[in-house]
């Protein structure tokens, strides 16, 4: 091969590595991992998506960890664009704590692989995003700061691990192809049946599991949470 063509194949190949952006790359492995979730990530299911060879995506992304993460903060960083732009410069740290906290809840349960990712990749940027957003507000509540950390690990770990296990839950449901309304009437039913000298706060919220709503329910958590955050000036 002359060094001409050579050169003409490099250009080429380097064409086309660059028209293969990086954020390209990205959505495609969110789409494959919403689809089938992380075990189905590979360079040769993302190549075979993207019509391209696998040096063409080691060109911008070394390894599937990177690219986990990369799709992982894809997600936080909108996720956490989404509340900023609706909090108004009024709201209260407490108001922008809820919204962050149901927007990273939201998006966990469109994306059920997003939890473990995170869970997964503590030193990681995505993380490292909420626990900053998260802190800003905690410092603007006027937490001592002695206590900023254990709060916002309290607050992390409601968030992250409530978002998880409704996702979780619904992707088995989907898996198994049951019905929220008709599981949770069967759930209802066999609490308001069991020993009520042996199950009686059980058999007393058995209706309200019926009838619940999980996104109600979480933020009633976070505020709960709040209720316990108290500043210098209310202790």
């Amino acid at each position: 091969m002359t060094q001409t063509a050579r050169s003409k194949r490099t250009s080429s190949g380097q064409r086309r590595e660059e028209s293969l952006s990086r954020e390209r790359i990205i959505e495609a492995s969110i789409e494959l991992l919403d689809r089938s979730g992380d075990g189905d990530l590979t360079f040769r299911a993302l190549s075979e998506r993207l019509a391209t060879g696998p040096g063409a995506i080691y060109w911008h992304i070394a390894s599937k960890s990177d690219l986990l993460t990369a799709a992982c903060d894809a997600i936080i960083a909108r996720t956490m664009n989404a509340p900023l732009a609706s909090t108004t410069p009024s709201a209260t740290p407490q108001a922008a704590i809820r919204l962050l906290a149901l927007a990273i809840f939201d998006a966990i349960d469109a994306h059920p692989w997003l939890g473990s990712a995170l869970a997964h990749a503590p030193v990681q940027l995505p993380m490292i995003r909420i626990v900053e957003r998260l802190g800003q507000q905690i410092r603007a509540l006027g937490v001592p700061g002695e206590e900023h950390w254990i709060t916002a690990s309290a607050l992390l770990n409601y968030i992250l691990g409530v978002g998880g296990r409704n996702a979780a839950n619904g992707q088995f449901a989907r898996t198994q192809g049951l019905d929220r309304s008709d599981f949770l009437e069967a759930v209802s039913t066999a609490w308001s049946q069991l020993d009520p000298e042996e199950y009686p706060f059980a058999r007393s919220v058995a209706r309200q599991v019926r009838d619940h709503d999980d996104r109600i329910d979480f933020l009633a958590g976070i505020d709960l949470i709040l209720s316990g955050i108290k500043s210098p000036q209310c202790r």
